[in-house]
């Protein structure tokens, strides 16, 4: 039997009100709150935030991972690959791009199920648009990510019951490479097209289960297109719509569809039925039941959790990470090009932040020490220290180096079991930092060069809700 083995959202930190818009620009804008990911963020770092949530709750080893974006930090070459070196997975383990559009999630989702194999599916995103446009307004940074596998592979939180699919080709949303903003048809028209597709896909998921409307307790519909989610709801006569959040996160696209499946699997009690439409260059239905598993199941953060909390941040700070703006950055060189050679040799430490123990004293080294006391590399072991909480010992705030978002905050960082590392704070205001802080370690964009982007380890102060990883060197 296939299903979900498990599932985490991730929500970055922080938050744009969108009256800010209008008060800035004089237009735009509307109610609410849109998730924005840092200046340090892109849909790479966010999708392996999701799927390390994701796999702390399994002992499965998944055997591919398939990453779904709209806005990928790479083209021509596979972005899947920094997230598979993050997660430090076996090389065995398949690494597969899946871009495009929306329905690249769902394309994943529906290859996963169809697999024998264990399959880690990430969907992530960073939604943006002109100043002023709605898709700047509606727009949500994110990424989701589900683990599907078979009963075989662990115990199954929701057991997979049927999909259904409609394909149709119409123009409704696009974008040409390159372009900064998407363009759209007349809205009507994509309603009429996506009513089509999902009133066909939803009959034909139903048939093949023998279930009626009445029999699915949760409905999650997922796309762009705000008019048509809305009208098949009302169209398919469906009582138990879960709300999408747009109000306090935005449209987060590709990541909506999974972070929604998760959302509803977080509230969910066993035997529930969960049904998940994705409407984007047609139609996928999803049906699963949720399992016994699910009453004792707490995920590391929930979506609802994640979508309540946050920091605001000024619109023209938003601007300026997006590249809306241009301030005046310190005057110091900008980095250099990271060195693939480099980062090939250390990658344990660069992509994994494994450090190493000296097994004659017992001491941690970050970076990884290459000679222990007695002598030679045999006396070390690799200590995986990502998941490990640490306290700032000490810190600066430094207004002179070069950085996307002066000024910098360093840190001194002891770990729980031992180690110290100075590293890069992020996430926090300067006057916020304090020293006997508690952090966490987080994956994140260090600079670009040349178009190659240079991804290590920064700390951020552990969520305040208390809903934290488990300390500890594994």
């Amino acid at each position: 039997m296939r299903g979900i083995l498990s599932g985490s959202g991730y929500l970055p930190h922080y938050r744009l009100d969108r009256s800010q818009i209008t008060a800035f620009l004089g237009t735009g804008g509307g109610k609410g709150k849109r998730a924005v990911a840092s200046f340090d963020e892109d849909t790479t770092t966010m999708g392996f935030e999701a799927a390390r949530r994701c796999l702390r709750a399994s002992v499965t080893v998944p055997d591919s991972v398939l990453f779904a974006t709209v806005t990928p930090a790479y083209a021509d070459r596979t972005n899947a690959t920094t997230i598979h070196a993050a997660l430090r997975l076996p090389t065995s383990v398949a690494a597969i791009d899946m871009n495009g559009s929306v329905r690249s999630t769902s394309g994943g989702l529906r290859l996963a199920l169809k697999s024998t194999a264990a399959t880690l599916v990430v969907g992530s995103d960073a939604r943006g648009g002109l100043p002023t446009s709605g898709d700047e307004a509606s727009g949500g940074d994110g990424a989701a990510a589900v683990l599907i596998g078979s009963d075989t592979d662990g115990t199954l939180l929701a057991e997979h019951l049927a999909s259904a699919t409609c394909t149709d080709e119409f123009v409704d949303r696009w974008r040409s490479p390159g372009d900064a903003r998407s363009k759209l048809w007349e809205e009507r028209f994509g309603e009429v097209k996506y009513l089509e597709c999902g009133q066909r896909a939803w009959a034909e998921a139903l048939a093949a289960t023998g279930l009626a409307t009445g029999d699915v307790t949760t409905v999650a519909i997922s796309g762009l297109h705000g008019r048509a989610t809305k009208a098949l709801a009302g169209r398919l006569k469906l009582q138990a719509t879960l709300p999408d959040r747009a109000e306090a996160i935005g449209n987060s696209g590709a990541a909506q569809p999974i972070m929604l499946l998760v959302d509803a699997l977080e509230q969910a009690t066993p035997g529930d039925v969960i049904a998940l439409i994705v409407l984007s260059d047609g139609a996928d239905v999803f049906l699963f039941r949720a399992t016994e598993v699910v009453a004792s199941w707490k995920n590391e953060r929930t979506v609802a959790a994640q979508a309540s909390s946050g920091h605001d941040l000024p619109y023209g700070k938003f601007l300026s990470w997006r590249g809306g703006i241009t301030v005046e950055p310190p005057r110091r060189p900008e980095p250099a090009r990271a060195s693939s050679s480099a980062a090939d040799r250390n990658e344990a430490w660069k992509f994994g932040f494994v450090a190493n123990r000296d097994t004659a004293n017992g001491e941690i080294s970050l970076p990884p020490s290459r000679m222990s006391e007695s002598g030679g590399s045999g006396g070390l072991e690799p200590v995986p220290m990502a998941d490990v909480l640490g306290t700032i010992a000490t810190f600066t705030i430094d207004r002179l180096a070069y950085s996307p978002s002066p000024p910098i905050a360093f840190g001194i960082v002891d770990f729980d079991g031992g180690g110290r590392f100075p590293i890069e704070l992020t996430d926090v205001r300067p006057e916020d930092v304090k020293i006997g802080g508690r952090v966490e370690m987080t994956f994140r964009r260090l600079a670009s060069s040349d178009g190659i982007h240079n991804y290590f380890w920064k700390a951020r102060p552990v969520a305040a809700s208390g809903d934290t990883p488990t300390a500890g060197a594994n």
